[in-house]
């Protein structure tokens, strides 16, 4: 349970309950090195290099694609009006700000979406059971 504008919700929904564990870069790293056989300095740098470009690339503005994974692209997110909670009477304009967008391909959706609810979170949810 977590307070939200002074009332209980459960938590069930938090990422938090998930039982499934986070890939770390240096087990990618280590994944990689025992697919291709390559040392595990050279998966390192590769990974490295990969990750430098796609960010390099993204804070230039492009667009990045890469079949079967999905595409990144930088979209522009519209400002708006916000209010500071510590004065909730002064409203103050979010200006307008760019943005990374992850779009997965077809491949990917396919592959997540036979993903079994109970891997993720341990049991189905009343819902799914019917699935």
């Amino acid at each position: 349970m977590f307070r939200h504008r002074n009332k209980l919700r459960p938590n069930n929904h938090l990422a938090s309950q998930r039982t499934m564990p986070t890939i770390t870069k240096k087990e990618l790293i280590a994944d990689l090195s025992n697919l291709t056989g390559m040392k595990h300095s050279d998966a390192l740098l590769m990974v490295e290099a990969l990750t430098d470009l796609v960010t390099r690339r993204l804070g230039e503005g492009y667009h990045i694609t890469l079949r079967k994974f999905g595409t990144f692209d930088v979209r522009v997110a519209r400002g708006k009006l916000g209010r500071n909670p510590k004065q909730p009477n002064s409203e103050m304009k979010i200006p307008d700000r760019c943005v990374v967008r992850f779009k997965p391909s077809k491949e990917l959706r396919e592959l997540v979406a036979a993903v079994p609810v109970e891997k993720l979170n341990g049991t189905a949810p009343p819902s799914a059971e019917g699935c």
